[in-house]
């Protein structure tokens, strides 16, 4: 299995918790307070907290495998601009084809 795969598993297992936890809440602060609301309370907010770092984690690992892809393009049109020019001369020409027909 994947790390990527591993982290996506796990990803969905906190927000589970998380909205369990949520629903639980909910149900003892309608009809009372007390130590049992303020555990619910904490647990929920460590949940969220630990959810809300590894949202940061994903978002800068997708940032940079972005830019590394953009790199990896820009570099290579830089040492094949023919060959670049003759791809997007080619899409340019296969879309003109698409739109000519509708």
């Amino acid at each position: 299995m994947s790390e990527a795969q591993v982290t996506k598993e796990k990803l969905v297992s906190d927000f589970k918790a998380v909205v369990a936890d949520t629903e639980e809440l909910l149900k003892l602060t309608a009809g009372q307070a007390g130590d049992k609301v303020a555990d619910v309370r904490a647990r929920l907010g460590e949940r969220l907290t630990s959810a809300k770092y590894k949202f940061q984690d994903i978002e800068a690992a997708v940032v940079e495998k972005t830019k590394a892809a953009a790199r990896a393009t820009d570099d290579y049109v830089h040492d094949n601009p023919w060959k670049a020019v003759g791809v997007a001369a080619g899409v340019g020409f296969l879309l003109g084809l698409l739109v000519n027909r509708r």
